[in-house]
């Protein structure tokens, strides 16, 4: 018996299918076991140090942290070692505080292992972050010290001229294969289902620890602090103008010089101190940022920023103040709006936010500390116009989260449009930052020369 030739034909066809289909099965199932590493980046400050892992879907993982010597290993599941993630050995500086070195190796089929050695005891987080930006998925490891740098302590330090505590580094375990010594411990606490989550980062309290008394400088009980807040920062690039400069590098060389100004100045006989929230490129989320400024009991609080528009033709400088209602303008909303997002750009851990740092981002701010605040966006404002182009001639007001500290007057300044191509050039040049920092100056100067500072509980 012989098949017709439509009957050769249909049974062929139905084989073709069912062919496909498992290629098609088969294929889908390996690319859900694979995942590709897009890239790995390594950002290294006092406050902490963040390794990043980007990939194009989410990475499987266990961790374990080792306290002696200290190292955290981490196991990647469904992945093989590649040259990208080998990357992630030359990336560690000889000056990170916190890493001292990383292992990486094939530990399994389709289990990859990290080992980081550290430089002292710590409290690492480990967490995954959803793509987001210019971000595809992100696996983030953080290295916080065990013994989180007092700001307070460094701030007295330096006006004492005394060397601040430092946490004692631990030497590092010499080379070997990656992880064999953390096998069986990691084994015993996967065992029952347990992932071994990495502790909490150190909480920052509202209100600073006790630091030893500095002797009183003559003719004043206390110093003046203003805490300078340059924006963005580490995975947070900010706004990026038409020829790449990115708002985060710009602010903090803004920052940086302003800080050199705010060291060298004397008001009514009361020195005064700059605190940066940020004295590198590192990521800080926007409530640690308040609760750091609580903490050294700034006197002010002025962020630091560069605006972006989706037109190139915005141009101009503008000052922010909180607002207990809505926002001065459509304007001033959709900037806050902006700038409130920080956090998912750069990073955050939300599991693990301490409830007083939470609360500094939903504080709202009593009248006077926006009365005061407004009373020092205009002069700010009014020095900048003197050597800039302003964006609007008043102080316009918004809910943003940077600005919520119910005790200290806050601002936020974008000093011009990094959008537009003539403003992004002014923002690259030193000597118009050497102007911003000048007129950011008076304005302070002025505003303190108006409002002297209220005496503190206890001389810092």
């Amino acid at each position: 018996m012989t098949l017709s030739d439509p009957d050769r034909f249909s049974s062929r066809r139905r084989s073709l299918l069912r062919g496909g289909t498992l290629a098609l099965l088969l294929g889908a199932q390996q690319i859900a076991r694979g995942a590709t590493i897009v890239a790995v980046r390594v950002w290294p400050a006092q406050d902490y140090s963040r390794v990043t892992i980007e990939s194009d879907r989410p990475l499987a993982t266990r961790q374990v942290f080792v306290p002696t010597p200290p190292r955290l290993a981490v196991d990647i599941e469904g992945i093989d070692l590649n040259p990208q993630l080998r990357e992630l050995v030359g990336k560690i500086r000889p000056d990170d505080p916190n890493i001292a070195a990383i292992r990486i190796g094939q530990n399994q089929p389709g289990v990859v292992r990290l080992v980081l050695d550290l430089k002292h005891d710590a409290r690492p987080q480990v967490f995954s972050l959803p793509p987001v930006a210019a971000y595809q998925n992100r696996l983030v490891l953080d290295l916080y010290p065990a013994e989180a740098p007092d700001p307070l302590a460094l701030l007295i330090a330096e006006r004492t001229g005394a060397t601040p505590p430092t946490p004692t580094p631990t030497p590092a375990p010499a080379p070997g294969p990656a992880g064999d010594p953390l096998g069986e411990l990691i084994a015993r606490r996967t065992q029952g289902g347990d992932d071994a989550p990495a502790p909490a980062a150190p909480a920052v309290p509202a209100k600073a620890a006790s630091a030893p008394a500095a002797p009183a400088a003559r003719g004043t009980d206390r110093i003046i602090i203003v805490a300078l807040d340059p924006g963005h920062g580490g995975e947070d690039p900010g706004a990026i103008g038409p020829r790449g400069t990115r708002e985060k590098d710009v602010v903090l060389k803004v920052a940086h010089l302003l800080r050199d100004r705010i060291n060298a100045t004397t008001v009514g006989g009361n020195p005064m101190r700059a605190f940066l929230t940020r004295d590198a490129d590192f990521f800080v989320p926007l409530a640690t940022r308040v609760a750091k400024a609580r903490r050294v009991q700034a006197d002010l609080f002025v962020s630091i920023h560069a605006d972006a528009f989706s037109s190139p033709d915005a141009r101009g400088a503008s000052v922010f103040a909180l607002s207990e209602g809505g926002a001065s303008s459509s304007a001033a909303r959709w900037l806050a709006n902006k700038e409130n997002q920080a956090d998912l750009v750069g990073g955050l851990n939300v599991r693990a936010q301490d409830q007083h740092v939470q609360r500094a981002l939903i504080d709202m701010s009593t009248t006077a500390q926006i009365n005061d605040s407004l009373k020092l966006g205009g002069v700010l404002l009014g020095e900048i116009g003197a050597m800039a182009r302003l964006h609007k001639p008043r102080v316009e007001q918004a809910g943003f989260a940077v600005l919520k500290a119910p005790d200290i007057p806050s601002v936020l300044v974008e000093t011009a449009f990094i959008s537009n191509p003539d403003e992004e050039t002014r923002l690259r040049s030193a000597a118009y930052q050497q102007q911003l920092a000048d007129a950011l100056m008076r304005g302070i100067e002025r505003y303190f020369a108006k409002n002297p500072p209220l005496a503190r509980s206890r001389a810092v």
